[in-house]
């Protein structure tokens, strides 16, 4: 026989609950006031939609006893609540606070749609006490005591109040900190400054309003220059720093509207890029991450969404296909507002460019007619010092380049030397935006140069030169050939160069399997050895410098053996300059060479 299954509920244990959220879904205690706010404005907000010209209003007052922080009480004159409505809303753990139909139909009145509102109380006291009046005719005024032990009492009160809910709650001895008078001043100013119904901080006889000055964005202004300056200051106070500039946001998606700071200093590329960002003028975080391009790391914001889906913890927002489009739409905003500084305000933007040239680089690279403003006024390194690709242009026809910045520096002294203009474009974004130039202009000519081809332009030898370094060369070719590495002399500037190291993309990369193998074990070793061989001839280059003095001196040198320890002692020394790492060969070469030198020098000391 089959036996019926037997329905059983959930056992809900609270203080788990309760930890969980203050331990794992809450950035911490203090989110508390938060939600007491947040239940306040909502409950206001549905009387609005009763009665539209319904005034709220908001109290909070911080009781101390004996000189020590007791109760908090937090007083709004909102919808209210009835008692069957306590039972479904207050007692019921993950129902939200408001009615299905009116969540349907009235989403945007109400900052929160998930949560478990005053649960949260419970991480800094052990009882909360809600005294309601519903503003439906006849309603009486009901008390809800719910205990962090996950039970509650409701009763009905002889006393008549105002429609509108009262929240007592007492602290536990380790969360006074955060009952204190001065304490929920700071708390309640951080979280909600930008709500639009006055949240007055209640002191003894002494009342404050805490959010006068409402949304800076949103106020009148007699003209552009001074909501400009406001604005400014705004960012300064919020975050401490002087703006270069400020930049009005709005998306119709999420329903976004805020302010973009131009940093005064350049960002890491690696760092977090943070805002302060408002859900319904409610703080949601300070640090929230996601909400503008990635290219966007010039500038710091304050925004505010009414349309957004936030996290359970109210925190930050889900990634989904709303968030995506505002963050396009946000992009677009500076994207006109630099266009704009290209079109109108030129020494402005080059001011910026000054400090922000890795992010116009990277939205260049993404936008052909960003491309076409921005281009010639980026800054680039180049082997004659830094300039902009229209100064770089009004010295060569021909935009050379190489692209690793290794390479770069162990060619740049070289190059300039010779007066040739080389740009470094192993940088972020560097490579890539030369690289366009010829779709995007095609009149220029770009080339990409490696060391090797370098080391050609240089001056050869005449027919005495030749002669005198035959020897040189013909050891050297010998001493470097284990090395994958072959000889050559010419005549460069600067003089104080003695040797230069050169190698195409396939002998760098023949370099680095190398390097693996000295980690590796047999196993892993025959692996890459068979990667070696599947490469095309890697070849590199030890050009000596016949200009240089020691070279010369070289020339004439009969021990062979001094004359070996040279050449390898060279051959490390360009490899250090190139910043190429040693593989353990060339390790064993350094430290033999050095030996030998020594040995060689001593030895005419105590002849």
């Amino acid at each position: 026989m089959v036996q019926k299954a037997v329905k059983h509920n959930f056992q809900v244990h609270l203080s788990g609950i309760i930890d969980l959220l203050s331990n794992h879904l809450y950035s911490g205690p203090q989110v508390f006031v938060r939600e007491l706010l947040q239940n306040a404005v909502d409950a206001i907000s549905a009387r609005r939609n009763e009665d539209p010209d319904h005034e709220g209003e908001i109290s909070i007052e911080a009781i101390e006893v004996d000189g020590r922080p007791h109760t908090l009480v937090v007083i709004d004159n909102g919808i209210g609540l009835q008692e069957e409505e306590i039972h479904r809303f207050l007692a019921t753990i993950g129902q939200t606070s408001k009615r299905r139909d009116e969540l349907l139909t009235r989403t945007a009145d109400f900052i929160g749609q998930f949560g478990v509102g005053l649960l949260s109380c419970f991480v800094v006291s052990q009882e909360i006490v809600v005294i309601t009046k519903s503003i439906k005719p006849d309603s009486p005024t009901v008390e809800w005591r719910g205990h962090s032990d996950g039970t509650y009492s409701i009763k009905i009160l002889d006393k008549d109040i105002a429609p509108g809910t009262q929240v007592y709650l007492t602290a536990k001895a380790d969360s006074a900190e955060f009952f204190t008078p001065a304490r929920i001043r700071e708390l309640c100013e951080h979280f909600g400054s930008l709500l639009p119904y006055p949240i007055k901080i209640v002191n003894g006889t002494r009342k404050n309003i805490i959010n006068e000055s409402g949304v800076p964005w949103e106020r009148a202004f007699l003209n552009q220059k001074d909501k400009i300056a406001f604005l400014k200051k705004y960012g300064e106070e919020t975050f401490n720093i002087s703006a270069l500039d400020c930049i009005e946001l709005r998306s119709q998606v999420g329903k976004i509207e805020g302010v973009a700071y131009v940093l005064p200093y350049a960002p890491s590329l690696t760092g977090k890029r943070t805002h302060k960002v408002y859900l319904k003028h409610m703080l949601l975080s300070e640090h929230a991450e996601g909400l503008l391009p990635d290219w966007a790391f010039f500038v710091k914001c304050v925004l505010n969404a009414n349309d957004l889906r936030p996290t359970a913890s109210r925190e930050s927002f889900y990634e989904d296909e709303a968030l995506e489009e505002a963050r396009e739409e946000l992009g677009n905003c500076l994207r006109r507002y630099l266009v704009d500084l290209a079109e109108n305000d030129l020494p402005r933007l080059e001011k910026l460019i000054s400090l922000h040239y890795l992010a116009i680089k990277a939205i260049a690279i993404q936008d052909d007619e960003l491309y076409k403003l921005f281009i010639d006024l980026l800054p680039f390194q180049t082997s004659l010092g830094f300039m902009t690709l229209s100064e770089y242009k009004q010295r060569s026809g021909v935009i050379q380049y190489v692209r690793d910045v290794d390479q770069f520096r162990q060619v740049s002294r070289i190059a300039a030397a010779q007066g040739i203009c080389l740009i470094n474009a192993g940088y972020a974004y560097d490579s890539k935006l030369l690289e366009r130039l010829p779709a995007i202009f095609p009149d220029l000519e770009v080339e990409l140069i490696e060391p090797s081809m370098l080391v050609q332009q240089l001056e050869d030898l005449d027919f005495d030169e030749r002669e005198r370094s035959f020897d040189l060369i013909r050891t050297a070719d010998v001493v470097l050939q284990p090395f994958k590495c072959a000889a050559e002399v010419k005549k460069f500037k600067p003089s104080d160069l003695p040797a230069l190291y050169s190698a195409n993309d396939d002998a760098l990369f023949k370099r680095t399997i190398e390097q693996t193998k000295d980690q590796a074990n047999s196993m892993w070793s025959g692996i890459l050895d068979g990667v070696a061989e599947d490469i095309g001839r890697g070849y590199s280059q030890l050009c000596f410098n016949l200009d240089n003095s020691l070279i010369k001196k070289m020339c004439g040198i009969k021990d062979r053996k001094l004359l070996q320890q040279t050449i390898e002692m060279l051959y490390v020394q360009s490899l250090l300059l190139g910043h190429h790492p040693l593989h353990a060969k060339e390790q064993e070469l350094l430290n033999n060479g050095m030996i030998g030198l020594i040995e060689y020098c001593l030895r005419f000391q105590t002849e």
